[in-house]
C-alpha cells in the first residue's frame, strides 16, 4: 500500500537569494555554507539532475522517477502516467527573493518542444511573505505595445519603464501563463508551482554583476518569439475568499488545479473521483494526515505527495493548506 510521501528539498544558490531558506529548510541546509545566498528550494522535482528523493516510509531513498516507474498510475493517476510517463509533471519550489529576479519569459509548450524538446513553463506564485511595498513585475503597462517598440526599448536599455509593477501582500496569488514577461521583486518569499521545465529566457538583469564582475547571460533574441504582448496583469491576479474550515478553488487550468484549504480542527478529503496525485503544502500551522496507511505529520513549510490510489484522507490540526493536482 502506498502512503503520503515526503521528499528532501534541493537547495539552490542564487545571486538574488537570501537567508530565509536556511531558516525554513534547516534539515536540508544543515551541511550548506551559511555565508552563501540561497534563492530556491526545489521541494518536488522531476527535472533531470535534480530528481527528488523520498525521505519517509519503506520507500525512503527512492527518487521520484523510480517511484513512478514502479507504481505508475497508482502514484500519479492513469491519465497523468499515459501523458507524462515517468516524468512528474510539476516542479514545486520555495523562493527567497532578497533582491529582484531577472526580467524573463518562458516559452509555451509548442515553442519549447520545437526548440528544446521540452514542455513549456506556465506557473503560479503564492506570496508566502513579503516586506512592505514589495512588488512583482507582470506584463507591460501598455497592453498595446508592439513587438517593434519592445525591441527598441531593450536595445536602448529602457525596458524597466515599460514593465507593469504590481505591489503585493502575503496571501496574494498570481497565475502566469507561458509567454508572460515577469519578474519577482525584492523582499518576497514565494511558493512557485510550475510545469516541469527549467527553460527561462532572461531578458534583463538590472545591470547587476556577480562577485567576479560578470553579468549573467541574456537571451534577448530567443525571448522575442516567446512573448505574449497582450498579457493583462489584472487577469493574472487570482483573488479568493477563503472561509474558516473551507476549501476554495483558486486556479483551474490544463496544467494544474490549485485550491486553498483552511483547516480548523479537522477536515475530511474524498479523493476518489480524482485520477491524479495530490500535493499538499502547509502554508501555515501544524497538521496530521490520517489514512489507511497510517499517520503522517505535515508542519509549516512542508510538502507531501498523496498517491492517486488513496481515496480518503482526514486532516487534523489547524492551518492553511495549498492543494495541487491535475484533472
Amino acid at each position: 500500500m502506498l502512503y503520503p510521501l515526503k521528499f528532501k528539498p534541493r537547495i539552490k544558490e542564487r545571486i538574488w537569494g537570501g537567508s530565509a531558506i536556511l531558516q525554513k529548510r534547516k534539515s536540508a541546509c544543515a551541511r550548506l555554507p551559511k555565508d552563501k545566498l540561497y534563492g530556491e528550494s526545489w521541494d518536488l522535482s522531476s527535472v533531470k539532475g535534480d530528481v527528488s528523493v523520498a525521505t519517509n516510509g519503506f520507500l525512503k531513498g527512492n527518487n521520484l522517477e523510480e517511484l513512478i516507474e514502479v507504481y505508475m498510475g497508482d502514484l500519479v493517476g492513469e491519465g497523468n502516467f499515459e501523458r507524462y510517463g515517468t516524468l512528474f509533471p510539476l516542479l514545486i519550489k520555495y523562493l527567497d527573493c532578497n533582491d529582484r529576479l531577472s526580467v524573463q519569459v518562458h516559452p509555451d509548450d509548442e515553442l519549447a518542444e520545437e526548440r528544446h524538446s521540452s514542455y513549456g513553463k506556465t506557473e503560479a506564485w503564492y506570496v508566502a511573505d513579503c516586506k512592505p511595498d514589495a512588488a512583482i513585475y507582470l506584463g507591460f503597462k501598455d497592453l498595446n505595445i508592439t513587438r517593434e517598440e519592445y525591441i527598441s526599448a531593450v536595445a536602448e536599455s529602457r525596458l524597466e519603464e515599460l514593465l507593469n509593477r504590481v505591489e503585493v501582500k502575503p496571501g496574494d496569488l498570481f497565475f502566469i501563463p507561458a509567454g508572460t514577461v515577469h519578474a519577482l521583486g525584492a523582499g518576497i518569499e514565494v511558493v512557485e508551482v510550475q510545469q516541469t521545465s527549467d527553460i527561462t529566457y532572461r531578458i534583463y538583469d538590472w545591470d547587476r554583476v556577480d562577485a567576479e564582475g560578470k553579468s549573467r547571460e541574456l537571451h534577448t533574441a530567443l525571448a522575442v518569439d516567446a512573448i505574449n504582448f497582450e498579457a493583462d496583469a489584472d487577469l493574472l491576479y487570482k483573488p479568493y475568499n477563503l472561509q474558516p474550515g473551507c476549501e476554495v478553488k483558486a486556479i483551474d487550468s490544463p496544467y494544474f488545479t490549485m485550491s486553498l484549504i483552511d483547516i480548523k480542527g479537522g477536515y475530511e478529503e474524498d479523493l476518489s473521483e480524482l485520477d491524479s496525485f495530490v500535493v499538499y503544502i502547509a502554508l501555515s500551522g501544524n497538521m496530521t494526515l490520517c489514512s489507511e496507511a497510517g499517520e503522517e505529520s505535515l508542519n509549516e513549510g512542508e510538502l507531501v505527495l498523496i498517491p492517486a490510489e488513496m481515496s480518503e484522507l482526514e486532516i487534523k490540526g489547524d492551518g492553511r493548506l495549498m492543494k495541487i493536482y491535475i484533472k
